[in-house]
């Protein structure tokens, strides 16, 4: 049988590198409702879901987003 296409994404960010302001932005953008001091907290810890349960189009542009911010991001 094929193995069944996984519809729902998690995006995790490894690391938030060395340009933490473009990677509190790129949060933001994704997550209207993050403070600047919720963003920059979770852009300092490593291992924190940014967006749980989101369709493959929104994960990508997330990943998309923190990566050109320069961020580590993994899709599970």
């Amino acid at each position: 049988e094929p193995a069944e296409e996984q519809s729902s994404f998690t995006v995790i960010l490894k690391e938030g590198g060395a340009n933490k302001i473009a990677v509190i932005k790129a949060l933001r953008e994704i997550n209207p409702n993050l403070g600047l001091k919720e963003a920059k907290d979770l852009s300092e810890k490593p291992g924190a879901v940014v967006a749980e349960n989101v369709n493959k189009g929104t994960a990508d542009e997330a990943k998309a987003k923190l990566t050109a911010a320069g961020a580590a991001v993994e899709l599970k």
